[in-house]
């Protein structure tokens, strides 16, 4: 049981929810509003996408983030800011049948450094490691990160003074995560994120999280989250198994069957279930404190 837990909002992310709910901010000056709206009503950190302030379609676009960073400092809220460096890892096959040459739309796939343009600009916190590749649930969608990606980006983010935070979707994932840090490449306290649901990773079973708990090596930090329905009882799950929690729009839309979510109602309601766990929910200062971060602004 962990009686000191943060939670985490993730405010957008970067998939088709805005199409679903109006809710799902689209614009740097709303997706700013929701990191702000979370630390309100309990977060201590705000994982941050960006999207196309036009389409809404998911963008790396320096000039977004950078809005949204300067958003938020000058609005003077005390919140950790967690930018995603997961985006540029996107393969799309051309077809079962004829895979190359790849679907030109869909395919993003970048080098190292230009993942963290945003990232070394603008200096937050806390970014993103996506600690391996996997398939989705789309037919010929496959999420590349490999471990000379991988080992060229710890370097990279370990010398800008930022925490990765590693994101495992499946076991495999945190044996990579081990071996980048039997390397030195990720500095304690290790942090981690264990995303769990998400078609095809680690389903979100207990046996699948004891799993990924058990080989969790100690001193090492952990949230996990699940997604859709499952978002609201894993908050209550990451504690009993001696983690942080994570939620947000990013993961699930909806507060309860039929009633549209906002950021802040998804963090009001998991702190309103940590509290009646007698769970202290812990401020952005002692988030600091306990990960050893770097504040900038």
């Amino acid at each position: 049981m962990n009686w000191d837990a943060f939670i985490t909002c993730a405010v957008t992310g970067s998939g088709q929810s805005h199409l679903k709910s109006d809710k799902v901010p689209v614009t740097p000056k709303e997706i700013a509003a929701a990191c702000v709206e979370a630390a309100g009503a309990g977060a201590a950190i705000a994982h941050v996408h960006v999207r196309d302030p036009e389409t809404g379609a998911p963008s790396r676009d320096p000039a977004l983030y950078r809005e949204v960073v300067a958003r938020v400092r000058d609005n003077g809220t005390d919140v950790i800011l967690n930018l995603t460096a997961g985006m540029g890892g996107d393969i799309v096959l051309g077809s079962a049948e004829a895979p190359l040459p790849l679907d030109e739309a869909g395919t993003d796939l970048i080098g190292a450094t230009e993942r963290l343009v945003h990232v070394e600009e603008l200096l937050p916190e806390i970014c993103t490691l996506d600690c391996g590749t996997m398939n989705f649930a789309e037919a010929d969608y496959v999420m590349t990160n490999t471990p000379g990606t991988l080992r060229a980006m710890a370097r990279r983010i370990q010398a800008a003074g930022v925490k990765p935070e590693i994101e495992v979707f499946d076991l495999g994932h945190l044996w990579l995560a081990k071996t980048l840090v039997n390397e030195g490449l990720i500095d304690d306290p290790v942090l981690v994120q264990l995303c769990m649901g998400i078609p095809f990773g680690a389903p979100n079973d207990l046996n699948s999280l004891t799993a990924l708990t058990n080989n969790m090596p100690e001193g090492w930090v952990y949230s996990m989250f699940s997604i859709g329905r499952m978002q609201l009882p894993f908050a209550a799950q990451a504690v009993l198994a001696g983690g942080n929690v994570r939620v947000g729009l990013e993961d699930n839309i909806w507060l309860e069957r039929g009633v549209p979510a906002s950021n802040g109602d998804l963090v009001e309601r998991a702190a309103t279930m940590l509290s009646a766990m007698n769970v202290n929910l812990m401020t952005p200062a002692q988030v600091r404190e306990k990960l050893k971060l770097k504040k900038r602004w």
